[in-house]
């Protein structure tokens, strides 16, 4: 693996790590000094700017890598069309598994980077949605302090609490995806190592 997609890997790991942060379940008046320092750090506000300018090269990687997967197919029937037609079948043999191995090494990246992006996504709908959950807890609790045990909630306070609901069934549908996605990453790169084993069984 070459040193950029070493470094998209490493980034990969790093957003897997910061999510699970974020649905880690703490009490709201540590969850909103910990999103408060975000909001104002100077320093974070500087790596979030340097984060996006790093994705927008990500994603030069990623289309890079869908139009390497591209052109590695075409190469990939072509050969299988000369094998087709007769002559040179070892030739062809070999120059097949070269152009699988290339097929394989392409998905791989083009899978990292879009998974990297996708992610990124992911992270940003969630940062934004916990920070409006956080805000949605404060109204509650303020206008819970401020009524009468006597009187019946206001509209507005029904309003926010469905509005936090929301907020909530938001979040876990966040979750449940990012579950999917870490588990079909498992899954292809299990794949692709199996695959790496017998390439080099077979070369053997």
């Amino acid at each position: 693996m070459t040193l950029y997609y070493s470094i998209v890997f490493a980034l990969l790991m790093f957003e897997m790590a910061l999510f699970m942060f974020l649905i880690v379940p703490l009490p709201l008046n540590i969850r909103r000094t910990i999103f408060t320092f975000i909001s104002e750090n100077k320093f974070i506000a500087k790596v979030q700017h340097w984060l996006k300018i790093t994705f927008i090269f990500i994603l030069i990687l990623f289309l890079d890598s869908v139009n390497r997967v591209y052109r590695v197919q075409m190469e990939l029937a072509d050969s299988m069309k000369d094998a087709a037609r007769g002559g040179g079948t070892v030739v062809l043999g070999h120059e097949r598994t070269e152009v699988q191995a290339r097929k394989f090494y392409a998905q791989r990246n083009m899978y990292l980077c879009g998974f990297t992006l996708f992610l990124s996504l992911i992270l940003n709908r969630t940062y934004v949605m916990i920070k409006d959950i956080i805000s949605l807890e404060e109204k509650v609790r303020a206008y819970e302090s401020n009524k009468n045990t006597a009187t019946k909630p206001s509209d507005e306070v029904t309003a926010l609490k469905k509005q936090l609901e929301l907020k909530d069934q938001d979040l876990q549908n966040l979750k449940k995806q990012s579950q999917q996605l870490h588990q079909s990453y498992n899954d292809l790169s299990d794949k692709y190592d199996a695959t790496q084993a017998s390439e080099g069984k077979k070369d053997k």
